[in-house]
């Protein structure tokens, strides 16, 4: 979001606590240490001798010209070392951090203003050491017979080197934090929410391209970042960049009415980019004409570190899924429908990388966001959307079946269940079309030999007619019967059998979402043998089983 003033305030208030950390305490400790040893050394000193009246500042200020040559021949080379050692130090530093996350941080060091003010700082020292050792003249030879002693220029130049050797420590201890990855990302994720939020003005073309590219940057640099935090197993960096291409994009959404109309457009420099080079003209027409290739090319990037997490970092998965979605709530908070199907889209393609890869884990994390997705948009209203997802939902449904994945398969249909309870629950239009979509998820595997591991599918219907019960909707249940009358009566009974012994919300081992698919409530629960009440009673009869005894 762009900042107010409270929160300008507030970034004023951390730079100053952070420049009194870094900068004034460090310098000021050491300073003083320096000043108290000097003092105490110097009246040791004077105490040596009897006679002595030189106060500490008048040692200082009286010098010789010899004194000025003494003193001055050895300053510059000094402040000369210690430039080259802070940049030496510096370079190493940076290089090391760029080549382990992302050859941005360079740029970001040599355009930071702290950097560039103490590099200039040990610049000015040294080149004002060089021009006061050089304005020392001494009388009585050649064709200048004058003595001049710059005893002021000695002494700025000594408090110049004293304050550049204070400032080494300090200034290495903000290298470091520079290019610690936090900081990195946080600095990266600011540049491409400055170059987006920018309001339209009077700008050029050139300068609305330029901005472009510099946010599209960010959001491939952040990418990096994490793809190259993958391959150093280090999860926190990897979930910290991915939580901030989020981050950016959750920013730039609401904003996008106050943008230069110019921004939307994929032309110059940006339709030069790898993900929009590949696109045909219609495609990136619609793209255009959408106004979302921002929330296209961030997902983009998304989808590049899912495809490598899935086999290096798993866990990182769910966090990719959990911060598409925080896109889409705000998408739909903005009344965004363009960036919203963008979302779907992307979504879609997760489930498609997961059941390639035959991923159960990946491919039951992201249903359980995308479920929460759609949740959000019948809350809002949009039942079109949710209905698009619930034939994708069918359609992986069937897909994973025919792969063997029967458990994605169940998952599919208990979340349709629970989506189907909250369009009731919301008197929502496109209640009756949601039922009719969940009622078919496994119509078409039923010709399959692998039928019988669709009960999964049967016992979430069950839970939503109990449902439908609990709410006085008799109707609504009994159309879910008409579905079910004809199973095999021993797969009925096994499903009323199995629904009645799950007593327990709680699973025996760790999940995401915490409960057992087959859990109900214990008042729903009685309403299992309602539902299957209506069922002929020879097909719930338990079968006789004939006794034969040995004579």
């Amino acid at each position: 979001m762009r900042p107010d003033r409270t929160d300008d305030a507030d970034g004023q208030r951390h730079r100053g606590v952070a420049v009194a950390r870094v900068w004034l305490r460090p310098m000021s400790y050491l300073l003083g240490v320096s000043m108290a040893t000097l003092t105490i050394v110097h009246l040791l000193d004077v105490a040596r001798y009897e006679n002595a009246h030189l106060s500490l500042w008048e040692v200082f200020a009286r010098m010789s010209p010899s004194d000025a040559e003494h003193i001055m021949g050895g300053i510059g080379e000094v402040i000369a070392a210690i430039l080259g050692i802070v940049i030496t130090v510096a370079s190493i530093i940076v290089q090391l951090a760029a080549n382990r996350y992302t050859p941005r941080i360079t740029e970001m060091f040599f355009r930071d203003r702290t950097n560039m003010v103490v590099m200039g700082f040990f610049v000015v020292s040294a080149v004002f050491s060089l021009w006061v050792n050089f304005s020392i003249r001494v009388g009585g030879g050649g064709s200048i017979e004058d003595t001049f002693v710059p005893a002021y220029g000695v002494l700025v130049t000594m408090a110049l080197l004293t304050a550049s050797l204070l400032m080494m420590a300090p200034y290495f201890g903000y290298v470091f934090d520079f290019v610690e990855p936090d900081n990195v990302v946080r600095r990266i994720k600011k540049s491409g929410i400055e170059q987006a939020l920018r309001p339209a003005g009077g700008e050029g073309d050139a300068e609305v391209d330029e901005r472009r590219v510099t946010a599209l940057s960010s959001l491939e640099h952040l990418a990096d970042v994490a793809l190259n935090a993958i391959d150093q197993k280090d999860k926190g960096i990897a979930s910290k960049t991915i939580d901030s291409l989020s981050e950016l994009v959750v920013a730039y959404l609401p904003h996008k009415a106050t943008l230069d109309p110019r921004w939307f457009q994929i032309r110059d420099r940006l339709a030069k980019d790898t993900d929009f080079v590949s696109m045909n003209a219609e495609a990136l027409g619609k793209l255009s004409t959408a106004r979302t290739w921002l929330e296209y090319k961030a997902l983009r990037q998304f989808l590049m570190v899912y495809r490598e997490a899935l086999t290096a970092m798993p866990d990182l998965i769910t966090r990719i899924a959990i911060d598409t979605r925080y896109i889409g709530q705000t998408a739909i908070a903005a009344g965004d429908r363009a960036a919203v199907a963008v979302v779907v889209k992307f979504f879609n393609t997760y489930m498609r990388r997961s059941l390639n890869a035959k991923d159960i884990a990946a491919a039951y994390n992201n249903l359980n966001q995308y479920r929460y997705l759609a949740e959000e948009l019948l809350k809002a209203g949009w039942g079109d959307q949710v209905l698009e997802i619930a034939r994708h939902f069918k359609y992986y449904a069937q897909t994973a079946h025919a792969m063997g994945l029967a458990f994605l398969t169940e998952t599919v249909a208990f979340d349709l269940c629970v989506v189907n309870e909250l369009a009731y629950d919301l008197h929502a239009p496109a209640r009756d079309e949601l039922l009719q979509l969940f009622l078919e998820v496994d119509k078409e595997a039923e010709l399959d030999q692998q039928e019988p591991s669709l009960r999964g599918v049967r016992k979430a219907q069950v839970k939503l007619a109990t449902y439908y019960l609990q709410k006085g909707e008799e109707g609504l249940a009994r159309k879910i019967y008409r579905d079910m009358r004809d199973e095999r009566p021993d797969r009925l009974r096994s499903i009323r059998a199995e629904l009645l012994a799950v007593t327990s919300s709680e699973f025996w081992e760790i999940s995401d979402r915490g409960a057992l698919f087959e859990y109900i409530e214990p008042e729903r629960r009685q309403l299992i043998h309602r539902f299957f009440e209506w069922f002929p009673a020879t097909t719930m009869r338990e079968p006789i089983r004939e006794e034969h005894t040995q004579e």
